[in-house]
């Protein structure tokens, strides 16, 4: 690990994960604009999900929605709603994810939470509670989704410029999910398009009372 953060303290210490794994998933992985000309397959998309659903949510509501985009068709449907900066790479990227967030989750208690089913009746009567919930949530998941990615070898490039509401027409309509990201998916190319971005470092942005 050759990044600057590594030599702040002896990170590897205080870490469980070794330091390959730590580099993979944090320290060396990079959002991704091109890629490799290599197709991902059904199961890599399946150990990508098994991985993020793991992730904790409040009351394991569990609100992300996933559309993995294949087919050149819904490539196409995708692209036509993607800001012109997103469009050329949306185009070229071996897979694709939109991701949405369900309003209905509270709908699913019974599988995610059988111990508060019972409360699946009062968020039917609060809709700004459960859209509250499952915007925050669902992000929470994105988050875990592009550390699944990384995990299974792929680079993630997540984008949130995209015209939403064009989106939810072609691949939300009748359903409770609006789209809130969108990632491109690959293995890595090893182009750098430019050197990485200053991160904060700690008394920057933690305090401790």
């Amino acid at each position: 690990m050759t990044i600057e953060i590594t030599r702040e303290f002896d990170l590897d210490s205080e870490l469980i994960l070794d330091s390959d794994a730590a580099a993979a998933l944090f320290l060396e992985a990079r959002t991704a604009n091109s890629w490799a000309d290599e197709q991902i397959s059904d199961e890599t998309l399946q150990a990508v999900y098994t991985l993020t659903k793991m992730g904790p949510t409040a009351m394991n509501i569990q609100p992300l929605r996933i559309a993995w985009i294949r087919s050149s068709e819904a490539r196409a449907q995708l692209v036509e709603h993607m800001n012109e900066g997103n469009k050329a790479k949306t185009l070229a990227a071996p897979m694709v994810a939109v991701l949405s967030y369900t309003n209905e989750w509270h709908n699913l208690l019974e599988r995610t939470t059988p111990h508060m089913a019972s409360m699946a009746p009062t968020f039917e009567k609060n809709l700004d509670s459960r859209n509250t919930m499952a915007v925050t949530n669902a992000h929470l998941q994105a988050g875990y989704f592009i550390l699944a990615a990384r995990a299974a070898g792929l680079a993630a490039g997540p984008m949130t410029g995209f015209d939403a509401s064009g989106v939810d027409a072609h691949f939300n309509a009748n359903t409770s999910c609006s789209a809130f990201m969108v990632v491109n998916l690959g293995k890595p190319s090893g182009v750098i398009d430019r050197q990485r971005l200053p991160r904060l470092d700690f008394d920057s942005a933690t305090v401790t009372l």
